[in-house]
């Protein structure tokens, strides 16, 4: 990986980050809508560019890996609340328990989805899986700060965990780096993330209207443009 990829896993979460200490007064909608991008494009690029990478080798065991990823996913969002794909509880208690828990749960997933980034930038010319981490990371970054705001805590404290969110997918990436990993591994590393990916797109993309079980217009078209980014770079 170049130095600007390390960049870029890294400053996007910031920026994502910094967007919600601005916006903290006018957000739901904006977010609804870079979710469900974000969404269709990491879905996209899963189904056109990973699942393949993954199944090139022809074994048909590499699905259960990905079922691992998607239940992984499962377990970690007991811990995280959800915000991966926007979900925003600010009722939920302001404790320095339930910050931690919310953190590490986040913290855990990005470091995980960071180790097959560098295995994937080194084989690609185009690495979509950081185009993927990318586009997941910053809302998920808006929405934990929101979170955090809402709940109370200092701005200090934001910035602070906000940090430690963003230096976990750069740290996944270089631990993969430094640490040999053999093709087999890396191969059921990306299946877990693949699996970890169908869960997060899955989730917001299915996530309708209560009332009228339809997507709200807006969103459709946030959806139709990110399947159409995805299919862009297939050209």
């Amino acid at each position: 990986m170049t130095l600007l990829e390390y960049a870029l896993l890294f400053f996007s979460v910031l920026l994502g980050g910094g967007i919600g200490f601005y916006f903290r007064k006018n957000y739901e909608n904006s977010l609804k809508l870079a979710l469900s991008f974000s969404g269709a494009f990491i879905l996209g690029i899963t189904v056109l560019h990973l699942m393949p990478e993954v199944y090139s080798d022809h074994s048909h065991i590499i699905g259960l890996w990905i079922i691992v990823g998607f239940m992984i996913q499962l377990g970690l969002e007991q811990v995280s609340r959800g915000i991966e794909h926007g979900h925003i509880h600010a009722d939920d208690h302001h404790h320095g328990g339930f910050a931690f828990q919310v953190v590490l749960g986040l913290c855990l997933h990005a470091f995980m989805e960071g180790m097959p980034v560098a295995h994937y930038a080194g084989h690609h010319h185009h690495n979509y899986l950081l185009y993927g981490v990318i586009l997941h990371k910053a809302p998920a970054a808006f929405a934990l700060v929101l979170l955090l705001l809402f709940s109370k805590y200092k701005n200090s404290t934001v910035l602070l965990y906000l940090m430690i969110f963003a230096l976990m997918s750069p740290l996944g990436a270089i631990f993969s780096s430094f640490f040999i990993v053999e093709p087999r591994a890396q191969r059921i590393i990306l299946a877990i993330v693949i699996g970890s990916f169908l869960h997060i797109a899955t989730t917001i993309l299915f996530e309708v209207d209560g009332r009228s079980h339809q997507l709200p217009f807006q969103k459709l078209i946030a959806i139709i443009v990110g399947v159409a980014a995805a299919l862009l770079t297939i050209i």
